[in-house]
């Protein structure tokens, strides 16, 4: 099943597969990410030259990425740097420096963070998320893993869910996520999040959850990582990775994008009990709001 979009930034495509890769083609692969605009108008010798390798496995390398070939690589990382030149201001699109003053920080963590939604929705596949609501909208009760920083995102799935009264759990402590795993069925979904695909505790939960007839998702930003082998349906993120940024730290603001569009798609099946729930949770915890009245309702501000 396939797992990008058609309007995936080939830059992105790259990241996301780079660690499956082989060896002399993660090189390649370094080259063109260092440095795309100058490899849109490099020949193929100059890029295999640069890689330490051959020009075959720069052709080899271009078709692992779904390019056809180089010529194909060539055009595609020109337009990519050319619509990126049209929106990128060059001060904020580079990586946070040591020396870097807190506004610069400030401007470059903004920065980052917008790329991340904005690179992540345009190579997610909708047809994927579809059949992902569609299963997560039907199911008796859904199972959510997530380990280390994923957890935050796990947690905030099952929040979201249970608000609008669907069965939803969270786990983050692994022997509590396999036996609940154990006792999932053919009429419930699993949910394993990680930013590298690659987190054992997540990978060991979602194939129990699926040995015993679970449908299962896998949330990660590496389609080719091990979490894939276990899933029936892979939604993907484009979080990058910065000097002080590291991907568990950058991949939850992409990861939350996914689940906010998970999250609308599966209330939309549901509308009117979606809508009653919410508005059922929110009443529940009104009387909590300072200025609330006994009555649960905000008191009317009256400008005196």
């Amino acid at each position: 099943m396939s797992t990008e979009s058609s309007e995936a930034s080939p830059l992105v495509k790259i990241r996301s597969l780079l660690p499956g890769l082989a060896r002399a083609e993660q090189r390649v692969a370094k080259v063109v990410l260092d440095n795309p605009a100058t490899v849109a108008h490099r020949s193929i010798t100059e890029v295999a030259e640069a890689a330490g390798t051959s020009e075959t496995t720069v052709t080899r390398f271009c078709k692992a990425i779904g390019v056809g070939g180089y010529p194909e690589l060539r055009i595609a990382l020109a337009a990519d740097t050319a619509r990126t030149a049209a929106r990128t201001d060059r001060d904020l699109g580079g990586d946070i420096g040591p020396t870097d003053d807190l506004r610069q920080v400030v401007g470059k963590v903004a920065f980052a963070d917008a790329r991340a939604v904005e690179e992540t929705a345009e190579q997610l596949n909708v047809e994927t998320l579809q059949q992902v609501v569609e299963a997560v909208a039907g199911a008796r009760r859904v199972d959510v893993y997530g380990f280390g920083a994923s957890a935050f995102v796990a947690f905030d799935l099952q929040q979201k869910l249970h608000r609008i009264g669907r069965t939803c759990f969270a786990w983050n402590d692994t022997h509590i996520a396999l036996t609940s795993a154990a006792v999932l069925t053919d009429a419930d979904v699993a949910v394993g999040i990680s930013h590298t695909g690659s987190t054992s505790e997540t990978v060991e939960a979602l194939r129990v959850a699926r040995e015993h007839g679970a449908t299962t998702v896998a949330l990660t930003n590496f389609p080719r990582s091990p979490i894939s082998e276990v899933a029936d349906h892979v939604l993907t993120t484009a979080a990058r990775e910065t000097t002080f940024r590291s991907g568990a730290m950058a991949s939850r603001i992409a990861q939350l994008t996914v689940i906010d569009c998970l999250f609308i798609g599966i209330a939309q099946r549901h509308v009117d009990s979606a809508k009653a729930a919410l508005e059922a949770t929110y009443d529940a915890v009104s009387g909590h709001r300072l200025g609330a009245r006994p009555d649960g309702r905000r008191r009317r501000e009256t400008g005196k």
